[in-house]
């Protein structure tokens, strides 16, 4: 499966604008042959925390529908990164995944929200794990922050999902935990892990890009830079799950018991 990581810069808060930029570079990501593109974490509004809730839109809203139009007219399916979801008066951070015929394969609401910049002000928190069911098998959906969280990516690896996605607005003063925590990650799951971040800069934060696809062996297949926005695609052969798993059998020699 040829995917596509679309690496964004932070927007300037038009949301519409920057939708309509997103879809032009994934109609050539697709023009290129993508089957599946990805998008980073609040790549609609950028990682403004004071506006999210003002700009925040509901499940049906401009920007999802767009997407799930583009999904059925290319047949391509989409990891639509984050975007700040209304529901009600609540506002999440959600992230969707959508299927070539514009379905939703299943949607992931951020659980762990980010105390060191307030996150849990702006965004209500998830309630439950991310499962979306995609062409290739389970979709792992994580967002961000969650990364620090081995028990939540153990959780998605023993559900089936082959990959794990990564939508991200990952800071440069932290970049080597963004490459060593997406490589642990992949190693210790035997999955696939595809990790999309931002570029740019937005107030005092510059975040570091690198999105970056990590096979089960922890090897990095293809990484973007840390400053450019680009389209970084790369192959993923599912295959190769079956392989390491029977090579190093982890999963049958978990003992489970002792854990807790």
């Amino acid at each position: 499966m040829k995917i596509a990581l679309v690496q964004l810069a932070a927007p300037a808060g038009d949301v519409a604008s920057t939708v309509d930029y997103a879809l032009s570079l994934m109609t050539k990501a697709v023009q290129q042959g993508a089957e599946l593109c990805v998008l980073p974490e609040l790549w609609t509004t950028g990682y403004r925390l004071k506006t999210v809730s003002r700009l925040a839109e509901p499940q049906d809203g401009p920007t999802l529908t767009k997407l799930r139009q583009f999904a059925t007219a290319h047949q391509v399916e989409i990891i639509a990164g984050s975007i700040a979801e209304l529901a009600g008066s609540t506002v999440y951070n959600t992230t969707y995944a959508i299927r070539r015929d514009g379905s939703l394969g299943g949607k992931y609401r951020k659980i762990h929200l980010f105390s060191l910049t307030s996150e849990q002000n702006y965004f209500s928190p998830g309630n439950s794990k991310g499962l979306a069911e995609m062409s290739f098998g389970k979709a792992g959906l994580i967002i961000c922050y969650d990364l620090r969280f081995p028990e939540l990516t153990r959780s998605l690896a023993l559900s089936g999902c082959p990959a794990l996605f990564v939508p991200a607005a990952w800071p440069e003063t932290r970049g080597q935990h963004w490459l060593t925590l997406n490589i642990a990650r992949a190693i210790e799951n035997q999955c696939f892990v595809i990790a999309v971040n931002t570029v740019g800069k937005y107030g005092n934060i510059n975040f570091f890009g690198n999105s970056l696809v990590v096979t089960p062996w922890g090897e990095i297949l293809v990484q973007g830079s840390s400053t450019q926005e680009e389209i970084v695609f790369t192959e993923l052969d599912f295959s190769l799950i079956a392989d390491v798993r029977q090579k190093i059998s982890m999963y049958a020699d978990r003992r489970p018991e002792y854990y807790i």
